[in-house]
């Protein structure tokens, strides 16, 4: 069955960077968009960004634009969200997800960020 794992997560400090992996079984990776979700403590999931099936193509949410990046390496079945120039709006909990926003379809159990001081 389709398995998504999230790791790289933790404390940084505002201004800070993490790289968040995702590791992913049970299906054909290269054949899938995929995208990263956020929720904030009492907040709705929030789209971040996806990627095509292929890599060549991003696009990402207005608040996270210009300070992260998604990427993929799909000859190991990996994906990847580097944060950089992170805020305190910023926290959550991130979890990888397949498909694009129209379409997300299996997700993580995610990994927490926080982002303090």
């Amino acid at each position: 069955q389709v398995q998504l794992v999230e790791s790289g997560g933790g404390m940084v400090q505002p201004g800070g960077s993490l790289r968040l992996s995702c590791s992913a079984s049970g299906f054909i990776f290269g054949h899938k968009d995929m995208s990263w979700v956020r929720q904030g403590p009492g907040k709705a999931p929030e789209w971040v960004g996806y990627i095509n099936m292929g890599g060549q193509y991003t696009d990402y949410g207005d608040s996270v634009k210009g300070r992260f990046t998604i990427s993929r390496d799909n000859a190991v079945n990996a994906l990847y969200l580097q944060m950089n120039n992170l805020k305190p709006e910023d926290a959550g909990h991130y979890y990888c997800a397949t498909g694009a926003l129209s379409d997300l379809g299996n997700w993580g159990q995610g990994t927490q960020v926080t982002v303090s001081s």
